[in-house]
């Protein structure tokens, strides 16, 4: 049985939703890109960031993805809000320890 025009638009649209939903949620914690995302966010919030601890403790192919990563993000960072809340600082502020120390 063949969809229908209005079946067909409605399932279009779904699938752009879905997709769109894909793309938007960020990074996946735990994944270099995260990281660099991260440590972005901690420039935007004013926190001091070790960016040559983190990367000396990343292997060859992973600091190649961090730098690329990390570049993009400092391009969207012009549009970010540069204000932190207390809560998000803290948070930060210990994720991006927990990527020094690793």
């Amino acid at each position: 049985m063949p969809l229908s025009s209005i079946q067909k638009r409605v399932s279009a649209a779904a699938l752009c939703g879905a997709l769109a939903a894909c793309t938007a949620s960020g990074p996946r914690p735990g994944t270099v890109e995260y990281a660099a995302a991260t440590v972005s966010r901690a420039y935007d919030c004013g926190l001091r960031v070790d960016r040559g601890g983190i990367l000396a403790r990343l292997d060859a192919r992973d600091r190649q993805r961090f730098v690329a990563a990390n570049a993009g993000y400092a391009v969207k960072s012009y549009t970010a809000p540069h204000r932190c809340e207390a809560s998000e600082r803290e948070r930060i502020r210990g994720e991006v320890g927990a990527l020094a120390r690793r």
